[in-house]
């Protein structure tokens, strides 16, 4: 698998570009970033002492030409000019970008007629194992229950709530017949009156260098019951993803999601 990482001297980008050079079937081939970076020129392995023959570049025309797949977690503004130079050249797409608008993902969908794309606001195995314990556990706990989802991050992340913590709202409004955007409650402040049945509730923590903590909080009377899923490092959503490239093998044009991956889809 022939692989160029977006936003290659990140946090997340340099774990793609160890995992992509510690993977047999994946080679490297581009490596992407914003044209004032000051690493522009640098091989993109110099932060691991290895000479890969791949220069970090800001041009995203030549170093899509060059690959079947581009692994983006970037920004959502970053993503949508990946994502037009991809549909030229042909460049499979692994996105876990999260904070997209509504517009961008209509913008995702419609490329992904003539391009296959895996779209996901969080690559990890676990996570996505646990999206389908929450699913699960909705339906049997859709009485008497009040639901709260609880997310802690670094305390560089920009957007709030965080996409994987959107992402397990929706699968239990969905499994509760729901539509997410009808039930969240994302604030609360002064008198807020009492909590009103049905609506999932959202709390948000940043700081430090907090990977990404995920609780899912079941409150019932006389009992509760979490579902929680912490990450300890980026090693699992580099994994992730470079799974997602090998689904994307086989697949001409689609828009997926790790669900798909997995096989986890009804």
């Amino acid at each position: 698998m022939k692989i160029a990482i977006a936003g290659a001297t990140g946090r997340m980008g340099k774990m793609l570009i160890e995992a992509v050079l510690n993977t047999s079937d994946a080679q490297l081939v581009g490596a992407l970033e914003h044209t004032s970076c000051p690493q522009l020129g640098e091989d993109a392995g110099s932060f691991l002492g290895k000479k890969t023959g791949v220069q970090i570049s800001s041009d995203v025309a030549a170093v899509l030409a060059n690959a079947e797949f581009l692994i983006d977690f970037t920004r959502p503004e970053g993503t949508m000019a990946h994502l037009a130079m991809a549909e030229k050249t042909g460049t499979k797409m692994i996105i876990g970008t999260t904070g997209l608008s509504a517009d961008q993902i209509t913008n995702l969908k419609k490329a992904s007629s003539k391009l296959a794309i895996v779209f996901a606001p969080n690559m990890s195995v676990g996570v996505n194992a646990t999206f389908k314990l929450l699913e699960i556990a909705a339906k049997m706990l859709n009485q008497g229950y009040d639901i709260e989802i609880i997310e802690a991050h670094h305390r560089h992340k920009v957007d709030a709530p965080s996409g994987t913590a959107l992402k397990m709202g929706e699968v239990i409004a969905d499994a509760l017949g729901e539509r997410l955007d009808d039930v969240a409650v994302y604030a609360r402040e002064g008198h807020t009156g009492e909590r009103k049945e049905g609506s999932i509730g959202f709390a948000t923590i940043r700081g430090g260098d907090i990977v990404g903590d995920h609780t899912v909080l079941f409150a019932g009377d006389g009992e509760r019951i979490e579902i929680s899923h912490k990450s300890s490092s980026r090693q699992s959503y580099a994994q992730g993803s470079l799974r997602a490239a090998r689904f994307l093998q086989t697949q001409s044009s689609g828009l997926y999601d790790m669900q798909d991956v997995l096989g986890l889809r009804k």
